[in-house]
C-alpha cells in the first residue's frame, strides 16, 4: 500500500482468507466465501475442488466479482492514504526550511499542522524554531499569497503563537499588514471548515491585544456577523467558546456593542443561555457578554423585550459558578434596579428570582454583589404587595431591612 501497514488496523473481512493480505480483486465462490482472485485461482489451478475456508465441495468453479466489497476496500484504502504520516521534530525542522525556500506551501504546512496538533510539546518546539513564526506572518501578510493555503496557515499560526516568546512583536507585525490578514480571516470564516473557523477566531483574539487592534477587527467588514454565525454552532462547544471569547475581546466600545445588539446578539445569547447542556465556561462567557450589553440603553432595552433572556439569567444565578452568579446579579441589578423595568421585574418574580437573591445575601459573595442583591430586594420589597404577594407573605421574616 505504499505505507507501513504494521501501524494500520485492517478490517478482517478486507483480508483474503488464503493470503491474509488486503484483497485487490475480491471474488466469491458458490459457498458465499470471498477471496482475492489471484489466491483462489491458484488454489483451483492446483486441482483442488473445495472451498478453502469451509472445505465444502464446489458445485461450480465460477468466480463472482464482489463489487460492493471492492468499493468498500477502495474507500478505506483512500482514507488511509489521505492520513498524514507522523513526522519527527527533525523532519518538522526540515519542513520549516522548505517553507523558506519554496513557493509551494501546501505540503509542508499540512504536515506541520498535523505535527502541531500532536501535543503541546510539539507546539512549543515549533514556536521555538528561530524565524518560524515571523515567516508565517510574512507569508500570510503577502498580498500575493492571500487566500491560498489560508486555512492551514491560520491554523498553524494560532497553534504556535500562544507559546511564542515575543508575541507582542508578532502581533505588532500582523497589525502592520492588517488588511491582508483581515481579508484572509474573513475568507476562512466564511468558507473554511469548522476547525479552521475556530482557529481563526482564536487567532483574532490573540492578535487583538490593544485598543487599536480590537477596534480594527470589530469594525472590519463581516467580522462580527461571521463570529455570530460561528456562535450559532450549538452542537460544537469549542466553536461557541471561541466565538464568545473573541466577541468579548473586541467589545470594548459602545459603538461595537450597539452593532452587536443590532445584529441580534441578545436573542442569540438568550437562546444559548437557555440550553441546559452548555458548559460552565460557556455560561460564564454568555453572562459576561450580556453584562457588557447592560452598559448601554440599547442592550438593556433588547434584554427586557426578549422573552428568553431574563428567565435564563435568573435560572443561572447560584447554579453555575461564582463568576456566573456575579455576572447574573449585575445584569438583574442593571435592569430591575437602575432601569426599573417592570417587565424585567415581573420576569424575575416569575422565575423565583427573589428567593435566589435572598439566598445570595446569606452566602459568602463579594461585598459588591451583596450590595446589588440588597438593592434588588429593596425594589421587590416596595413592589411586593402588587407584584409579588407570595414573596411578601412567605419571606418577609428573613428580609435584611
Amino acid at each position: 500500500m505504499g505505507r507501513d501497514d504494521l501501524y494500520i488496523t485492517v478490517p478482517s473481512f478486507f483480508r483474503c482468507p488464503i493470503s491474509l493480505d488486503v484483497m485487490k480483486s475480491p471474488v466469491s465462490l458458490c459457498t458465499g466465501v470471498t477471496y482475492d482472485r489471484s489466491s483462489i485461482q491458484r488454489w483451483l489451478d492446483s486441482g483442488k475442488n473445495t472451498c478453502p475456508a469451509t472445505m465444502q465441495v464446489l458445485q461450480t468453479r465460477d468466480l463472482v466479482p464482489n463489487h460492493t466489497l471492492q468499493r468498500l476496500i477502495q474507500l478505506w484504502s483512500d482514507s488511509v492514504k489521505a492520513r498524514p504520516s507522523p513526522i519527527t521534530p527533525s523532519q518538522a525542522r526540515e519542513l520549516v526550511a522548505q517553507l523558506r525556500q519554496s513557493g509551494d506551501y501546501s505540503q509542508p504546512i499540512s504536515k506541520l499542522v498535523s505535527f502541531a496538533r500532536g501535543s503541546d510539546q510539539n507546539r512549543r518546539f515549533l514556536a521555538a524554531i528561530d524565524g518560524f513564526v515571523p515567516l508565517l506572518v510574512d507569508i500570510l501578510g503577502n498580498s500575493s499569497n492571500m487566500i491560498a493555503n489560508a486555512e492551514e496557515m491560520l491554523i498553524i499560526l494560532q497553534l504556535v503563537l500562544h507559546d511564542y516568546k515575543d508575541r507582542a512583536c508578532i502581533t505588532k507585525s500582523i497589525m502592520g499588514k492588517k488588511n491582508c490578514f483581515a481579508t484572509s480571516m474573513i475568507f476562512v470564516l466564511k468558507n473554511g471548515s469548522l476547525a479552521s473557523r475556530i482557529a481563526t477566531a482564536r487567532l483574532m483574539e490573540l492578535v487583538a491585544s490593544d485598543a487599536e487592534s480590537k477596534l480594527f477587527f470589530a469594525e472590519y467588514n463581516d467580522v462580527l456577523p461571521e463570529l455570530f454565525r460561528l456562535l450559532r454552532s450549538e452542537s460544537d462547544g469549542d466553536a461557541i467558546r471561541a466565538a464568545l471569547s473573541t466577541l468579548i475581546c473586541v467589545s470594548m466600545t459602545k459603538k461595537i456593542r450597539v452593532r452587536m445588539i443590532q445584529l441580534g446578539a441578545v436573542k442569540v445569547l438568550g437562546k444559548l443561555l437557555s440550553n441546559a447542556n452548555m458548559s460552565v465556561a460557556v455560561n460564564e462567557r454568555l453572562l459576561e457578554l450580556l453584562e457588557m450589553f447592560c452598559s448601554c440603553k440599547e442592550g438593556r432595552a433588547e434584554m427586557c423585550k426578549d422573552e428568553s433572556c431574563i428567565p435564563a439569567v435568573v435560572k443561572k444565578t447560584l447554579k453555575v459558578s461564582t463568576a456566573a452568579t456575579e455576572h447574573a446579579v449585575t445584569i438583574l441589578w442593571s435592569l430591575c434596579y437602575l432601569l426599573r423595568d417592570e417587565a424585567a421585574q415581573a420576569a424575575v418574580g416569575r422565575g423565583n428570582g427573589v428567593t435566589k437573591i435572598l439566598l445570595l445575601m446569606q452566602s459568602n459573595c463579594s461585598p459588591a454583589v451583596k450590595q446589588m442583591a440588597g438593592d434588588l430586594l429593596k425594589v421587590f420589597r416596595v413592589n411586593s404587595k402588587s407584584r409579588l404577594p407570595s414573596y411578601d407573605t412567605n419571606t418577609t421574616h428573613i428580609m435584611p431591612f
